[in-house]
């Protein structure tokens, strides 16, 4: 199980010592480049996301999502 902030101390560092440290995690995150989304996939991140501002109403409550997954699974 991973470790809180509360039991690494985190949490009873200071903003300018949360944010030094959120700077060397940052830097370790040099994982293999397969874990990276491709330029297709970010393209297509950001037409998702520019879709979302474009149309905040166009979408479908979760609960609408769950009961037609279900009636689907349960058929």
């Amino acid at each position: 199980m991973a470790a809180t902030l509360e039991e690494l101390g985190i949490d009873r560092l200071s903003v300018a010592e949360r944010l030094a440290l959120l700077g060397q995690i940052w830097d370790t995150l040099t994982g293999p480049v397969a874990e990276l989304p491709t330029a297709a996939q970010a393209t297509e991140l950001d037409r998702r996301a520019d879709d979302d501002d474009a149309n905040p109403d166009d979408v479908v409550p979760w609960e609408q999502v769950k009961a037609e997954a279900l009636a689907r699974f349960t058929r």
